[in-house]
């Protein structure tokens, strides 16, 4: 791992003085004093005057010697001495002074990057899920807190951190520690999240990229109408809690008892599937949502990896499950032998040259899955704002997840599910290492942990944010604000992002500067919502269905596409 960042000091001059005449020895001090002085009275030996400004000499010395001076030179080396001291003293007091700020001002910027780890399940800790997270982080600069390693470690009045990386779901445990973060602190999940990445409650949407599938055994008798409208399908038994799955006709499902068992739930089974190579597989697509409230979503555009179950599709055995689960072994087909492995292009451009030959149109697929996973989170969005109304700010979170999805013949798409914290590590298939480390690195400088300006943990810099993103950079549509329709006028939407507005509107104008920094820094990052825009497109008539805050967001990167095209998508 890259060690952590220091700061070197600059070493101090030496300081040398010059070599000044001794002290007076006390015995040639005794020699110049008075002899009256000295015996109490006049000796009579004493008749010739004492030079007053030389030292006597004494036995064996001439009088070039340089110590030969007189008591007043003596003094005045003396005085020059101490105000040599003096000076030294003053200015070793100074350095040290401003060594002491430098070395405080290192704590402040070391301190912004602290963050803290909660990996308290077993197989996480075994499997060292967590590397490329701790690799890249201390690559950034950030070091990590080690006495703590659970949230359970975690006092109340701890706020010395900037993120909490953790594996689990722990707003329910641990609520009160996290309900009152300070703006500077940031978690890798969004408080609700679980609506997407529980398998039953986003499967069981009824949404255009979603086979079919029923909650069990609630949604009992709604599946056995539609079993006997499509009495040849063929259905996955999910067993929620448990990962565990089972393919099953209508028949065997109504007779074998499924039916009313708590906690599972039954969806379709994609039987033509594509292939490649003969083996059926999955494309793993990052997603990264910024903001629920509005809704800012991007994908990790940089590649999808592919993962392929180990046995090929044909002849179809539903009791096998190596030729509908997939794994990380890869099969020797190739797709990944010649394109990826010998050749060196991504998993998507592998995909996409194996399909191209074959005359397919690739382009199709991937406008799709922009499309499911924004509609997939959207289907959410309300769910996931009511848990969150119950936390002090709307900033302290984002969320990194893998959609996982499905594509059949006709290359329709279909999401499979959504994985919260979603594997990182390379223990099965050590080539993916780097996709998984770039994926970490653009999250962390999309959701501004990877920031160029450093902030200590009371943001004592905040004012320097201004260099990224100031005011005049969130301004739009100046033609319609300096207009007379929006003098004082908040009322109509287009209105609402106007500067006049958005003075009265604080928490609308840091939703845009944040939308705005996310914008410059999302490295390889795509945003797929708000959706792909043209320049000077009429806002869509389904603007209208979506809540206040979305609209003002969609409008606003309308009018940054209007004003600069590279804002289009």
């Amino acid at each position: 791992m890259a060690s952590e960042e220091s700061i070197q000091e600059s070493n101090t001059s030496d300081f040398y003085i010059k070599e000044t005449t001794p002290f007076p020895l006390e015995e040639e001090l005794e020699e110049v004093q008075d002899p009256v002085e000295k015996s109490g009275k006049p000796d009579s030996n004493s008749t010739k005057e004492i030079s007053q400004d030389k030292l006597p000499i004494k036995e064996n010395q001439t009088p070039s010697s340089p110590k030969r001076q007189t008591f007043i030179e003596c003094l005045l080396a003396c005085e020059k001495l101490k105000v040599t001291s003096i000076l030294i003293t003053v200015f070793a007091i100074i350095t040290m002074v401003y060594l002491g700020r430098i070395s405080d001002d290192r704590k402040q910027i070391q301190s912004s990057r602290v963050y803290l780890t909660d990996v308290t399940i077993d197989h996480v800790t075994k499997g060292n899920t967590l590397k490329h997270v701790w690799r890249v982080l201390n690559s950034l600069g950030y070091r990590q807190d080690k006495s703590i390693t659970s949230l359970k470690d975690l006092s109340m009045d701890n706020k010395d951190w900037n993120l909490l990386w953790t594996f689990n779901y722990t707003f329910i445990d641990h609520y009160e520690k996290l309900k009152n973060l300070g703006v500077y602190q940031k978690i890798n999940h969004f408080p609700g999240c679980e609506y997407i990445t529980e398998k039953d409650k986003l499967s069981t949407t009824p949404l255009k990229y979603n086979l079919p599938a029923f909650k069990l055994p609630s949604e009992k008798e709604t599946f056995l109408n539609f079993a006997a409208k499509h009495p040849e399908k063929k259905y996955v038994i999910n067993h929620n809690r448990q990962g565990k799955i089972e393919i099953k006709s209508s028949e065997e499902i109504k007779t074998g008892g499924y039916l009313d068992t708590n906690g599972s739930f039954i969806q379709e089974f994609l039987e033509k599937p594509l292939l490649v190579g003969g083996h059926m597989f999955n494309i793993e697509v990052y997603t990264i949502i910024t903001s629920i409230d509005p809704l800012r979503i991007y994908i990790y555009n940089g590649d999808f990896p592919l993962r392929f179950c180990p046995e090929k599709f044909h002849p179809f055995d539903s009791k096998n499950v190596d030729k509908y689960v997939v794994s990380d072994i890869h099969p020797d087909i190739d797709i990944i032998q010649n394109l990826y492995d010998k050749l060196g292009y991504r998993w998507r451009d592998s995909l996409s040259a194996y399909l191209t030959i074959a005359g397919r149109n690739t382009a199709y697929i991937w406008n799709q899955i922009d499309e499911a996973i924004g509609m997939a989170i959207v289907s959410k969005q309300s769910d996931i704002k009511k848990v969150m109304a119950q936390y002090k700010s709307k900033r302290n979170f984002f969320e990194l997840l893998r959609f996982d999805c499905l594509i059949d013949e006709d290359l329709n798409v279909f999401i499979l599910e959504a994985n919260i914290s979603p594997k990182l590590t390379s223990e099965r298939y050590g080539k993916n290492v780097l996709i998984y480390e770039q994926v970490l690195f653009n999250l962390f400088g999309l959701v501004g942990l990877a920031d160029r300006i450093q902030k200590d943990l009371s943001h004592k810099f905040q004012e320097n944010i201004e260099m990224e993103t100031s005011e005049k950079n969130i301004l739009v549509q100046p033609n319609v604000c300096s207009g007379s329709g929006c003098k004082n006028n908040c009322v109509d939407l287009v209105c609402k992002v106007c500067k006049f507005c958005l003075q009265q509107n604080k928490e609308l104008e840091q939703d845009l500067r944040e939308a705005h920094r996310e914008h410059l820094n999302r490295g390889d990052c795509k945003r797929i919502y708000p959706p792909a825009m043209k320049q000077f497109s009429k806002l869509p008539e389904t603007l209208k269905e979506l809540p206040e805050n979305d609209q003002l967001m969609y409008l606003w990167f309308q009018e940054k596409c209007n004003l600069d095209s590279t804002w289009c998508s």
